[in-house]
């Protein structure tokens, strides 16, 4: 799993490229929960283009991303997900918490 960043103004685009699972989640919410900590963004976007594949525990780490935002004020939106990830996140309900921005 690579995971970029790219802050525009105070609009943070967190990039996901590969596969969203267990074997990955804890690195990268650390890496990515230390980023929105040092920027201080007002907005964070999920960029989901390049993700090829998520299960159950990539679903806990969007809920875990969003909450921690909520508590800050900060919207949280999901970016360009593949048809594949977008089944699986309009499976899980997740867009009813967190918007699709096309």
């Amino acid at each position: 799993m690579k995971v970029s960043t790219k802050l525009n103004r105070d609009e943070l685009h967190i990039y996901l490229d590969g596969e969203l699972d267990h074997s990955v989640a804890e690195e990268i919410r650390t890496q990515i929960d230390d980023y929105i900590e040092k920027n201080a963004p007002t907005k964070v976007i999920l960029e989901m283009g390049k993700l090829k594949f998520m299960d159950s525990t990539g679903i806990g780490f969007i809920l875990g991303r969003y909450k921690k935002l909520r508590s800050k004020h900060i919207p949280m939106f999901i970016g360009s997900p593949n048809p594949q990830i977008d089944k699986v996140i309009k499976i899980s309900g997740l867009y009813s918490i967190i918007p699709l921005l096309r």
